[in-house]
């Protein structure tokens, strides 16, 4: 793979599936080097496999495809004229869809109403005289911020936009966009809405509690879905959940959650588990997967009469599990080294977007018979890449994978760090390592303790001494794989983004006789600076970093007069998570001693530009990290 091979990989978001089963809608969605944008739209697929997918929609950006429980209509979400998303609705048989949402900053999460005639969603409402069109956003009034939470990555400043709940009604063909019907009126932001088995009321997520500003707290609600209604708390204000899904019989609803210990603002390496609460509200959640050992479950789930399908983070891999009702020993219905990306049930068929080391993700029915593919849009051809498991000096097992490329060697080395740290690298298609692989490098990825998806004591053994530790799984992994022939111990070089910068700079300063070459991109290098500066840092480094006064010693930029390795630092403009001004600290740090040091800064972009940033960003970074490389392996 190549840098400019990044409009070759495609995208498929959430499938749904009509109520009987036989059919699959999804958006399918490249990259667009020419108009510098993600391009796509709605495709559709039988589940019989009997032929082959075919395009539903001519837009350009349609997502988030939504069957009605009819089987009628398919609500997705469509930019408007002036690029806000808003909720379209297409008829199952054919025709035009029309647009049933008008919401000044757009609309999201469309979720049907039981009976097809409603739809609830989220929508941004803004403050009086700010984001309309035709104001400068530097000609808007002075912001008044009196919260700690403030600014998300990627969105910016929300309190004068808060998200709220609302239902349109009714879903008309022939007429103009609904007045929507405004459920929720906190200050806050509301999430995830879903409507109860009975359509008496919409379930939703919210922090509405006193101390929301100072904890990680988020509960259920439900509202009934009229104006003025007096939203109820399902939950009991010490978990932090997901969204929440309603059982068919309509007394109980499931939902994801972890704890978040005695001040509710303990987040390191908590694993995610299955809950349960009475609908009324009666008595409080119950855990039905263990905390210790139990599956890191994902977001997303789809409750049966019987069991709860759901997605879980194991050992890199992500697997389709169903689960009793009880919480009893699952089964696997997706696994092996993939990874299920999302999935939708209907009338007793299952489909679920799967990737693996060869795909970015293709859609298969899943059965008895295993997966059976759907799709198969992948285009470009991928290098193989080889698990490995290596062991601490005490004994811990670091597992990760190595890609050599093709010929005898010895190749040239990049030891590629993650970010998180709770986040694993795992069996997909990852574009990072066949662009270097396709390169001529070898690369060296592992996921050592603070990563998830091996238990919860493995994920927290970092806490308080994050650079050390994750350094000693780091080494260990690369120590085992450089005992392949084919890879040259005198040639590495490491480079990581975010927790994965953190540690690059860190391995960079206490390490840099092992490297060649280092690439810090959007890294964490000051805790101190970053807990004012960073959207998240009034709540981040104190669970995981420990007391203020470890922090100097746990800051790479503290430690910065040791690196004597060229360094490239890579960051964004506009990221909110990893501000810049840690960059701009380490670089002028490592540029008033040494020439070899280099800022390569990407204006307009956030903190996920090597993910979702401008294709022309995505392929210049590329180009940037084969360059360095090149310059110095």
């Amino acid at each position: 793979m190549k840098p400019a091979d990044l409009t070759r990989l495609h995208s498929i978001g959430a499938p749904t599936l009509s109520p009987d089963g036989t059919r699959a809608v999804f958006a399918l969605t490249r990259p667009d080097l020419e108009k510098d944008t993600y391009a796509g739209g709605l495709w559709t697929v039988p589940t019989d496999g009997s032929s082959p997918p075919r395009p539903l929609t001519r837009g350009e950006h349609d997502s988030v495809p939504v069957h009605s429980p009819d089987g009628r209509w398919i609500a997705f979400l469509r930019p408007d004229s002036d690029d806000r998303p808003q909720i379209h609705v297409l008829p199952v048989d054919g025709g035009e869809p029309w647009k049933v949402t008008d919401h000044p900053l757009g609309a999201s999460a469309p979720a049907w109403s039981p009976d097809s005639t409603r739809l609830a969603h989220t929508a941004r409402v803004p403050d009086e005289g700010r984001y309309t069109a035709g104001t400068e956003p530097g000609k808007e009034p002075p912001r008044r911020i009196t919260t700690l939470k403030y600014r998300l990555d990627g969105l910016g400043f929300h309190p004068d936009r808060p998200q709220h709940v609302f239902v349109t009604a009714p879903i008309d063909p022939d007429g103009e966009p609904g007045t929507p019907v405004r459920l929720t009126t906190a200050r806050a932001d509301h999430a995830a809405p879903a409507w109860s088995t009975d359509g008496t009321e919409v379930l939703f997520t919210a922090a509405l509690h006193e101390s929301a500003d100072t904890d990680l707290v988020e509960d259920v609600w439900a509202c009934a879905p009229q104006e003025g209604a007096a939203p109820r708390r399902l939950t009991h204000g010490r978990l932090s959940a997901g969204a929440a899904f309603p059982a068919p019989d309509g007394t109980q609803v499931f939902l994801t959650a972890s704890g978040l210990g005695e001040h509710d603002r303990d987040f390191v390496g908590r694993t995610d588990g299955l809950w349960r609460v009475p609908l009324d509200g009666g008595s409080d959640p119950v855990r039905l997967t263990d905390e210790e050992d139990g599956p890191h479950v994902l977001l997303q789930l789809h409750v049966l009469d019987d069991a709860v399908l759901l997605r879980t983070d194991r050992r890199g891999a992500v697997h389709l599990l169903r689960v009793p009702l009880d919480g009893g020993d699952p089964e696997t219905l997706v696994g092996g080294p993939v990874q299920t990306q999302s999935f939708d049930h209907r009338a007793g068929v299952t489909v679920a977007v799967v990737a693996d080391g060869r795909s970015s993700g293709e859609l298969v029915r899943v059965g008895p018979e295993g997966a059976v593919p759907l799709t198969s849009f992948m285009e470009l051809e991928a290098h193989p890449v080889t698990e490995l498991t290596a062991r601490a000096p005490d004994g811990h097992e670091v597992h990760g994978w190595v890609a050599v490329p093709r010929g005898e060697g010895p190749h040239p080395v990049v030891l590629m760090i993650h970010g998180g740290p709770f986040a694993p690298y795992g069996h997909q298609f990852f574009d990072e390592t066949q662009v270097l692989v396709g390169a001529g490098y070898a690369v060296v990825l592992c996921n050592p303790r603070g990563s998830s998806g091996y238990g919860m004591a493995h994920a927290r053994a970092i806490i308080g001494n994050v650079g050390e530790v994750s350094a000693v799984d780091l080494l260990a992994f690369l120590d085992a794989a450089l005992e392949d022939e084919r890879l040259d111990p005198a040639r590495v070089g490491v480079m990581g983004g975010s927790h994965g910068g953190y540690m690059t700079t860190w391995m960079a300063a206490h390490h840099g006789d092992r490297f060649r070459a280092a690439i810090p991109e959007r890294a964490l290098t000051s805790i101190d600076s970053f807990e004012g500066s960073s959207d998240i840092g009034s709540l981040f480094p104190h669970p995981l970093y420990g007391p203020p006064e470890g922090w100097e010693r746990q800051s790479p930029l503290a430690h910065a007069d040791r690196i004597e390795i060229p360094t490239l630092i890579m960051h964004s403009e506009q990221d909110w998570r990893c501000p810049v001004e840690q960059a701009q600290r380490l670089y002028v740090r490592l540029r008033r001693r040494r020439e070899d040091t280099e800022f390569l800064l990407f204006p307009g972009e956030g903190h996920e530009l090597s993910r979702s940033g401008l294709p022309s960003h995505r392929i210049a970074r590329f180009e940037a990290v084969l360059d360095w490389w090149a310059r110095h392996l």
